[in-house]
């Protein structure tokens, strides 16, 4: 009897297989896509590439459902490579990525790297799609390079009316010397002048800088003027950094003068958890009332922007901004053109079409996703962060809206 009962159950298990092939639940395409993604894991702004990297993990998945959902042939793989912020090796990395026959990267996330990628993506390809480079220098039409996010020309007058609106009448503006953290300085500068206020543009600090006490001491001198001309309160400071304005702000910090008088930055620094790790640092942003812009998350797409972030900070512990977001829609973006070509990719051209085709009809979790004439995103609001201390523990927190 348990012979004939265990050759009853073998039997009705090859049945229910076979039925199961028939519906297609056992389908796996022959056809694997693989995205690559170029993030900075481990070395500066490393709090956007590892949300961006657990942005696309977790799209992948989604994906992956839809596709079985609807017996695509073909899946999506997503593999990430840590840039480390470091142009040369963004540039190996792509290389690599060319060399192993894939057509769609995203990131790198700063203009840096994604500038330095510029000859090797023209000749190769491979579509690019940056979720957080902001360099006006890289808005060039009908290139293989696209930009999820608003450039610095949108962020630059959106802080710039907001500092404008406060009252303040000089400003002094320093970068780190990268393609958008100087141009985030340069839009800034311009759109500030625009509104009737007075500039002063110290020359960006090299990458390599250790030693930061000339870049102080010159923020000092033209502050100074500033303050003589304006006085302190209508007199503040413009910062485009990554994770190295931590140093600006120690020695500040230790300076009176410019301890006492209003702080801004740029999207470079906003989430990093290097400000929240020393509270020198952290109380220097409370103090001055730092704060700095993320592309904004609107409340009208929250029901779907919102579950997805809720899973980024499950996978890093940490709250992913707007740029981290534009991954995921990237992730998705691509996938819908795959599925116009049943997941081929020979047709280079084809593809191309097809991803601004769909980029320009899509609505991510963001929101809209229209591409302007160089293919970046053509419209943007942004979210104003700085840092709030409760106990003995440091976080960021939404301070206001560009658009408010």
């Amino acid at each position: 009897m348990k012979k004939v009962l265990v050759l009853i159950i073998a039997f009705l298990a090859i049945i229910t297989f076979q039925a199961c092939k028939k519906n297609h639940t056992y389908y796996v395409p022959s056809k694997i896509v693989d995205v690559r993604g170029l993030f900075s894991l481990t070395g500066n702004w490393s709090s956007l590439g590892v949300t961006s990297s657990a942005a696309i993990q977790l799209a992948m998945e989604d994906i992956n459902t839809y596709l079985a959902k609807k017996n695509a042939g073909f899946r999506i793989a997503a593999s990430v490579s840590d840039t480390k912020l470091d142009v040369n090796l963004a540039k190996t990395l792509f290389n690599k990525a060319n060399s192993e026959k894939i057509h769609f990267i995203i990131g790198p996330q700063s203009s840096a790297e994604l500038a330095g990628l510029k000859p090797l993506s023209d000749a190769a390809n491979i579509i690019v799609v940056s979720q957080s480079s902001t360099a006006g220098s890289l808005a060039i039409a009908n290139d293989n390079i696209f930009r999820f996010c608003p450039s610095d020309k949108i962020e630059g007058a959106a802080i710039a009316n907001t500092i404008a609106k406060k009252g303040f009448k000089g400003l002094v503006t320093v970068a780190r010397d990268d393609a958008g953290n100087k141009g985030l300085q340069t839009s800034t500068g311009a759109a500030f002048t625009t509104d009737g206020g007075q500039v002063a543009a110290i020359d960006p600090y090299a990458t390599t800088t250790t030693d930061y006490a000339a870049v102080v001491a010159s923020i000092k001198t033209q502050l100074n003027t500033m303050i003589t001309t304006y006085g302190a309160d209508k007199a503040a400071i413009y910062l485009a950094s990554f994770d190295e304005g931590t140093e600006i702000f120690k020695l500040a910090a230790a300076d009176p003068v410019l301890s006492s008088v209003k702080w801004f930055g740029g999207d470079g620094v906003v989430l990093s958890t290097a400000f929240l790790n020393d509270p020198v640092v952290a109380d220097f942003v409370i103090k001055t009332g730092f704060f700095a812009p993320s592309f904004g998350l609107s409340a009208a797409t929250q029901d779907k922007w919102a579950p997805v972030a809720a899973r980024i900070k499950a996978k890093t512990g940490t709250d992913p901004d707007a740029f981290a977001l534009v991954a995921y829609d990237a992730m998705w973006t691509i996938a819908y053109t795959l599925e116009g070509t049943n997941g081929s990719t020979d047709d280079f051209a084809a593809l191309k079409a097809g991803f601004v085709a769909n980029a320009n009809k899509n609505t991510g979790i963001v929101g809209a996703e229209a591409l302007d004439e160089f293919g970046d995103r053509s419209n943007g609001t942004f979210d104003y962060f700085g840092i709030a201390k409760n106990g003995t523990s440091y976080s960021w927190q939404l301070v206001g809206k560009s658009d408010e």
